[in-house]
């Protein structure tokens, strides 16, 4: 049995870079990216329930309960497994809305990961991400829980091991909509496509940064101010950007000197996703 009261982690996620490099018949965008995890992300907590309803009894206002992707996660979850249990789910959320960092699709990977323990499901990993990336495209890349390179629409995943640095992590108060950037006809669509071989020697940028800059001017002002202390780079579609850091130390120096308004936090880089890490521990 395991306990109601654990919390578990759903981690954020940063894009290192960011290259589109088509766009699908259906709608969607070819790209390439590269996914680090952080030390750093909202918390869950599910109690089983008997009577087979999915319930989300705390999380953010801003998104309906019917609508949040940890009740979608569940709900999926007992479809693809026949199972009739049910839950209640608390999610207190710490990453922010529309920032880039996963937030959302980090939560439904944990919520799959769990109640894939705690239902006795037992599906292994392959079957918890295909089943999330009929939540989204990103979810895939939280439920594997290691650094990759993506392709395809962000599915097709390779491991590889960035350098994990700390990072100062800013978030002016805007709300980037990503269908709106991915919509507009000025965007970056035409990337050349990179091998994984290349990626030492090409410049680690996000193609959306323009696009995003010219709707958010906020978004620029934040870069603007990291640049001063070391490279600034967007995650996704933003509107959260960040810099490296040898230490926290020297990360805290700058978190400092932020101006009023903005949210911030400071986190590790890190390969392995603090949910595996997690998820290790409850086999002991």
């Amino acid at each position: 049995m395991i306990d109601s009261q654990l919390v578990w982690p759903a981690p954020a996620k940063l894009n290192l870079m960011l290259h589109i490099t088509g766009q699908r018949a259906d709608g969607y965008h070819e790209l390439q990216t590269v996914f680090q995890f952080l030390d750093y992300g909202d918390e869950l907590k599910f109690e089983p329930a008997q009577d087979g309803k999915i319930e989300r009894r705390h999380g953010t206002e801003a998104v309906p309960a019917e609508e949040d992707l940890v009740v979608l996660a569940a709900r999926s979850l007992q479809q693809a497994s026949g199972c009739r249990q049910g839950v209640k789910i608390d999610v207190n959320k710490r990453l922010p809305m529309g920032g880039g960092l996963g937030g959302g699709s980090s939560d439904a990977a944990t919520t799959l990961h769990a109640l894939n323990r705690i239902w006795g499901i037992d599906f292994d990993q392959t079957t918890l991400a295909e089943i999330g990336l009929g939540l989204g495209a990103d979810v895939p890349v939280f439920v594997n829980g290691f650094s990759a390179f993506a392709e395809g629409i962000g599915e097709l995943l390779t491991p590889i091991e960035p350098e994990q640095p700390w990072y100062l992590v800013v978030t002016p108060q805007v709300h980037v909509s990503t269908n709106e950037i991915f919509q507009d006809l000025e965007l970056t669509r035409d990337s050349p496509a990179i091998k994984i071989c290349d990626l030492p020697r090409t410049g680690w940028t996000n193609v959306c940064v323009p696009i995003v800059v010219k709707h958010y001017p906020q978004v620029g002002e934040a870069l603007e101010f990291l640049e001063q202390y070391a490279r600034a780079r967007m995650s996704g579609t933003g509107a959260s950007v960040f810099a490296a850091f040898p230490s926290k130390e020297e990360a805290l120096a700058v978190a400092v000197k932020l101006p009023g308004g903005w949210a911030s936090f400071i986190a590790k880089g890190t390969n392995k996703s603090p949910l595996l890490t997690f998820l290790d521990g409850l086999k002991l």
